[in-house]
């Protein structure tokens, strides 16, 4: 099996001692070279370990003959672009069980037209993991509202529409909520 774990763990500047000590339960660095390496074959556990300590899906560690890879060309920063220190690679956006989305066609705030707004949902439970942020919220006869959920009181959430001299709305216990995870957009 191929895998792309170092390609992964290097594109989030991780060592292999800080993936190491990120498995769970912990293993030595030198291990995660070997399993990177292919020196020492990779199982599904090995890999749902690896892909937990990095945070992404196991799928994003194996490379998959009908996947793309993207090769680095540059790296961009504030000096400007230049060339990456060693070969790297994106893999295209890949979509979680559960994902809804929204698509643009029409700019407001941050987003333009034809912007791909991936959103997880959450349960009211786990609604304080996404104060701050962009979130669709389910409202009555299928509506729904996106807005930045800048305060939450009980059951009641105090939300901020994305355009500009929008005022503030309050919904009352919402089913779930979905904050926004990747934006894919097309230049």
């Amino acid at each position: 099996m191929i895998t792309a774990i170092r390609e992964v763990r290097r594109a989030k500047g991780l060592t292999l001692e800080d993936v190491a000590a990120r498995c769970d339960p912990p293993t030595t660095a030198q291990t995660i070279g070997r399993l990177e390496t292919g020196t020492r074959t990779v199982s599904v556990a090995w890999l749902n370990r690896i892909a937990a300590a990095l945070n992404v899906a196991a799928a994003d560690l194996v490379r998959l003959p009908d996947r793309p890879e993207i090769p680095v060309a540059a790296i961009l920063d504030a000096s400007g672009a230049h060339a990456p220190r060693r070969p790297a690679a994106v893999v295209p956006p890949q979509g979680e069980p559960g994902m809804v989305a929204l698509t643009v066609t029409g700019a407001v705030g941050d987003y333009r037209a034809g912007d791909e707004i991936w959103c997880q949902p959450l349960d009211p439970a786990q609604f304080g993991r996404a104060m701050n942020r962009d979130v669709l919220v389910p409202r009555p006869a299928g509506r729904f509202l996106f807005a930045r959920l800048i305060g939450r009181d009980g059951g009641k959430l105090h939300l901020l529409p994305l355009g500009a001299g929008a005022r503030q709305q309050v919904v009352t216990d919402p089913a779930w909520i979905a904050p926004a995870m990747k934006l894919v957009r097309t230049l």
